[in-house]
């Protein structure tokens, strides 16, 4: 037997690289900052609010053909005109409303003005008529229509002589939506940021410790919106994508810096300098790290598969902030560490409260986690069946999805153009806006246009059909449907309209259009981008641990961790549950693209603990050979730490979901619940009984595929095992699951063969 502990470690190239000028590298930080700071400002002035809509579809080719054909027939800012307590055909009131309508014509940026006193079309006049409408286009992208917005709504909203005004309509709708999310993404900064702060003390003990993950948090999001602004110049991008940048920005940036100054404290406790503690983490934690930053890149990167931008959007700017968090906790942080030291440790607040009381031992740190680990694996079948059944249960009502449209009820109630809309949709016959159009292109005679207009006529759920309006080859039909503008009968009569024989080529578009169309985008795409999630994150499990089951549970048990998610969507933000408590209106359906969204980032979110998890135990048995103590050591190691996490990314989600718009309150608050479920439950019950039903099969591979591993796979520190001839594995750090390093773990093989007996 003998005596000897490890050799200290050596320092590597990648090492030497980040750590030869630490002080250097972190001033290039600061400049690089300062520029994305300079260049990512008034980046949400230039995103849109839409991108819900697929740009091959047929709906969105015959809306932008009727744009350029009968820009007048595609109002876009509404003037809702109260007359109080008289009639709308009143004279004064008649004639203050074409003083109106006359002057809106006379604004720049605006075309196709009409009104009800103008056309006199009932669909612009209340039932009960007290209002009417002015309705108007404004031209340019959405960028330039706001700005028009920005102009002339202040002159127009409020009391006109006999007459009182506000504004909506779908550019209204979606300026305010982005007005609002820019408000409500500074407060949940001011909200999370503070929180975040006092729950890292927490964890780390250190002040010092705490704020290196908050530095890295915050340059991440600061790099990741310059990298947006600069896209915005190219294509459109959602300005929804921002709250996923603050979101992950401060998540995993959190993540990946608690994994590695957590282990390089664990180095320093063993005696390492701190160059060597650096190297050692590099070789660990940073590979861990940067396998995590891959599977979340592979989740958020299958939103590129989707044509709508507002998907894409999400995809552009999660990439963005996980490489830039990982890049900063790569290169920054270990100059950090290097030019710390032990002062890593400096101002630990935790001493004020353990006055008088011994420090706990620190073979005894993360003892709860192996303890629980211990008794799931001692009833493994009770504990799989049991909380499999759970999930399930909780995804259930995920079965009655309905999917629709974002419109104005994704605002907050007090927003002016949600009131306006409520109105219209409430107290005018028909639903304005809420229509079918179809665009008939190719010339025809009267007599043609005339049958056609008959046959539609004679469809179910059709209650009138105006038209046709024919300029040149072209000519579009109105169609109004029963019921609201995007429910079950709308979107059925959408395909009896495109069924339809017409002499002429036929295009539907409308409300109902855009979603039937949305729909079928997503469901023809999404095998592609499930097959692209699971195939490459397989392959990258496969090469963390050369095995070939431990891939296929990590893919069905992090899809099952989401269930919860997707049965609270349903649950809450369709079904209107808790809407009174969260504050929100239900529409009665959930936007198309959200579950997709919610999907890629949870999932990838679920690999990011997983793969820390993983990589631990899969060290551990690489040392030992020792399956279910290796399972039992890793939950000990790493449950306290992926548990911090996941608490600090849910507090960063609730923030986000404080948001006074619909989607972001859902997103937000699912990501919640789909991490804390996955930490706390998955991760501690699901996972290690798994594993113990599996045992020693777990790590099987083919021959060719080891080899394969053994050339190409990344492992987390020395694949030889350590420790002395009896197998005494050594734990240098005895760290706590908070990354605390403890102050006197025995040294030596005597050392060595305590911490290995407390492990088990």
């Amino acid at each position: 037997m003998t005596n000897e502990v490890k050799d200290p470690p050596r320092v590597g190239g990648w090492t030497r690289l980040v750590t030869a000028r630490p002080r250097l590298a972190l001033l290039a930080a600061l400049v690089l900052t300062v520029l994305a700071v300079l260049a990512g400002s008034g980046v949400a002035d230039r995103m849109g609010s839409g991108g819900w809509e697929d740009p091959a579809a047929e709906s969105t080719y015959a809306t932008e053909a009727l744009e350029r054909a009968f820009p007048d027939s595609q109002p876009n800012v509404l003037l809702l005109v109260d007359a109080g307590g008289a009639s709308v055909d009143d004279p004064a009131v008649a004639a203050e409303a074409e003083r109106l309508a006359t002057r809106l014509a006379g604004e720049r940026g605006v075309t196709g003005v009409g009104s009800y006193w103008r056309t006199g079309a009932p669909t612009l006049r209340s039932e009960d008529g007290h209002e009417a409408l002015i309705a108007a286009r404004l031209t340019g992208d959405e960028t330039a229509m706001g700005e028009t917005l920005d102009r002339i709504a202040p002159s127009f909203r409020g009391e006109h002589g006999a007459v009182e005004v506000r504004v909506g309509g779908p550019v209204a709708v979606r300026h305010e939506m982005q007005t609002i999310i820019q408000e409500d993404l500074l407060r949940a900064e001011m909200i999370a940021l503070p929180v975040t702060l006092v729950l890292l003390v927490m964890v780390f003990g250190s002040a010092v410790a705490a704020l290196l993950p908050l530095g890295i948090g915050i340059i991440a999001i600061l790099g990741t919106n310059a990298i947006l602004r600069a896209l915005t110049e190219f294509t459109d991008v959602s300005v929804f994508a921002m709250n996923l940048t603050t979101a992950l920005g401060l998540g995993l940036a959190i993540d990946y810096a608690l994994f590695i100054v957590r282990r390089f404290r664990e180095e320093l406790s063993s005696g390492a300098e701190p160059l060597a503690a650096v190297g050692t983490t590099l070789r660990t934690a940073g590979r861990t790290v940067l396998f995590s930053a891959l599977t979340v890149a592979v989740s958020l990167a299958a939103m590129l598969l989707f044509p709508q931008y507002f998907l894409r959007s999400f995809a552009y700017a999660g990439m963005a902030v996980v490489l830039l968090a990982a890049a900063a906790a790569l290169v920054l942080l270990p100059a950090a560490l290097v030019l710390l030291g032990r002062r890593v440790n400096s101002l630990d607040l935790r001493r004020l409260f353990r006055r008088g009381r011994p420090a706990r031992p620190a073979t005894e740190e993360g003892a709860a986690w192996g303890r629980t680990a211990g008794l799931v694996m001692r009833r493994a079948p009770f504990f799989a069946l049991g909380t499999t059944a759970v999930l399930v249960l909780l995804g259930l009502p995920f079965l009655g999805v309905k999917f629709g449209t974002a419109d104005d009820r994704q605002l907050p109630s007090t927003a002016e153009s949600r009131a306006v809309q409520q109105h219209i949709r409430e107290g005018f016959p028909g639903t304005p806006g809420g229509g079918l159009e179809v665009l008939a292109e190719g010339r025809a005679t009267p007599a043609q246009y005339t049958a056609y207009k008959e046959r539609i006529a004679a469809l179910p759920e059709v209650v009138r059909v105006d038209g046709p309006l024919v300029k040149g080859d072209a000519a579009y039909f109105t169609v109004l449907p029963e019921g609201e503008a995007v429910d079950e009968p709308a979107q059925r009569l959408v395909d009896d309209l495109r069924a339809v024989d017409a002499p002429f080529d036929t295009k539907v578009t409308g409300a109902a259009a855009v979603l039937v169309d949305s729909k079928e985008a997503i469901a023809e795409r999404l095998p592609e981008a499930a097959a692209f999630i699971a195939i490459v994150t397989l392959l990258l499990v496969f090469l963390l641990t050369g095995s070939v089951l431990i891939p296929v549970q990590a893919v069905l048990l992090n899809a099952l961790s989401l269930t919860a998610m997707f049965g609270a969507m349903v649950w809450i933000f369709q079904d209107g549950h808790l809407s009174g408590l969260l504050g929100f209106t239900s529409p009665g359906s959930i936007e198309t693209t959200l579950p997709v969204l919610m999907f890629c980032v949870a999932f990838g979110l679920s690999m990011d603990y997983g793969v820390f998890l993983l990589s631990r135990i899969k060290e551990e048995y690489d040392h030992t050979g020792d399956h279910d103590g290796a399972v039992r050591h890793g939950v000990r190691r790493t449950g306290g730490l992926i548990t911090a996490a996941a608490v600090i990314l849910a507090v960063v989600m609730v923030a986000i979901g404080t948001s006074r718009v619909t989607n972001t309150k859902m997103l937000g608050l699912g990501i919640a619940l789909a991490v804390l479920m996955d930490a706390m439950i998955v991760r501690t019950l699901l996972v290690p009984s798994v594993m113990r039903l599996t045992g020693r099969a777990t790590w099987w591979a083919p021959r060719p595929l080891r080899r394969f591993h053994e050339r190409f796979g990344l492992t987390e520190g020395d694949s030889a095992p350590r420790g002395d001839a009896s197998g005494a594995i050594p734990d240098p750090a005895g760290a706590g699951t908070d990354g605390t390093a403890g102050t006197d773990a025995p040294g030596g093989a005597e050392g060595a063969r305590a911490t290995a007996e407390a492990r088990r």
